[in-house]
């Protein structure tokens, strides 16, 4: 006998995700493909990006087929923009959107539309290990990835958040410092797991960061210049993979500890891909009340966005 589930798409600027979860919220199926990004790039362009979604939706469609045999869709979800904010747009969210669309079309069920920053969000809260505590009421968020460095107050309703910006970066996002940092030392790109690993392996005492923090804001441009300068005289990769992650955990410790004064009492969950960097967790760590997403969901995900879908298809009365 089919069962009921929820689908759920997101294209990033570097993967392409499908997911769907079942009627009591089990994530079933998380499908990732991450895009072609050259040697020596620290980037794609929206255009590239937006092409390498539409090459990859066809085998990541084919593969989500194969996972839904024995259920039946009640509603497609997929991430529209990056922020659930009036101006938010990337075109990378167009080729998700298409393809919700066209999935949705063929099962004859409805799409709804979420932020990218949503899905990462619930994909956390939902891999915390203490789910309900996000839906009871108020917290914060630090939503830090390749794009985005952001601290929020997040707010839960029916079918999904009310979401409030605090602060963050001023500049890069941790995620393009470590990315830019890694491709300067002829890693390739994204740069996050290789450079985790380095660090890990560092024997030499690395320089001590002296981070740009005020409030709830924060200045990151500066740590590609100073990994530059210590890769060159160093030649060490270990020692620069060490320092720019220490940079980036000590720039979060100082950020947590400011909104520790501004948000009393609340709890703080960790989302984006650069959360999955066991070092960083681990500085984190001197912190109470505070929750991770597991590495499979802190990275780009689509699993978050199936969840929203069910959340909100059950309060819409969608049914099949």
């Amino acid at each position: 006998m089919s069962r009921k589930c929820y689908v759920g798409f997101d294209t990033s600027n570097y993967t392409t995700s499908a997911a769907f979860c079942d009627e009591n919220g089990r994530v079933v199926a998380n499908i990732r493909e991450p895009l072609f990004v050259r040697g020596g790039e620290v980037g794609l362009r929206q255009s590239d990006a937006l092409f390498a979604h539409v090459k990859n939706l066809p085998s990541v469609i084919d593969r989500l087929r194969e996972e839904l045999r024995s259920y039946t869709p009640a509603a497609v979800g997929c991430s529209t923009r990056p922020r659930p904010v009036e101006g938010s747009y990337m075109p990378c969210f167009l080729a998700g959107r298409a393809a919700a669309h066209a999935f949705a079309a063929s099962a004859g069920v409805p799409v709804i539309y979420f932020s990218h920053q949503d899905g990462h969000i619930m994909a956390a809260a939902c891999s915390s290990g203490k789910p309900e505590r996000f839906m009871e009421g108020p917290f914060c968020a630090f939503h830090v990835s390749g794009g985005t460095t952001e601290i929020l107050q997040v707010t839960p309703r029916a079918g999904g958040y009310d979401i409030k910006l605090l602060g963050g970066t001023k500049d890069l996002s941790a995620g393009q410092a470590i990315d830019r940092a890694g491709v300067m030392m002829g890693l390739g790109f994204p740069c996050g797991p290789a450079l985790e690993a380095l660090a890990a392996a560092n024997t030499e005492k690395s320089p001590k960061p002296r981070v740009s923090v005020r409030g709830l804001e924060c200045n990151l441009s500066g740590l590609e210049n100073l990994a530059d300068e210590l890769y060159t005289t160093s030649q060490d990769k270990n020692k620069t993979a060490a320092f720019v992650i220490d940079f980036v955990a000590v720039t979060l410790c100082e950020l947590t500890k400011n909104l520790r004064t501004q948000c009393p009492g609340l709890p703080v969950l960790y989302a984006g891909g650069v959360m999955s960097n066991s070092i960083i967790k681990s500085a984190l760590s001197c912190f109470d009340n505070i929750y991770f997403a597991t590495p499979e969901y802190s990275a780009d995900n689509a699993a978050g966005v199936a969840l929203l879908t069910r959340a909100a298809a059950v309060r819409e009365g969608c049914s099949l």
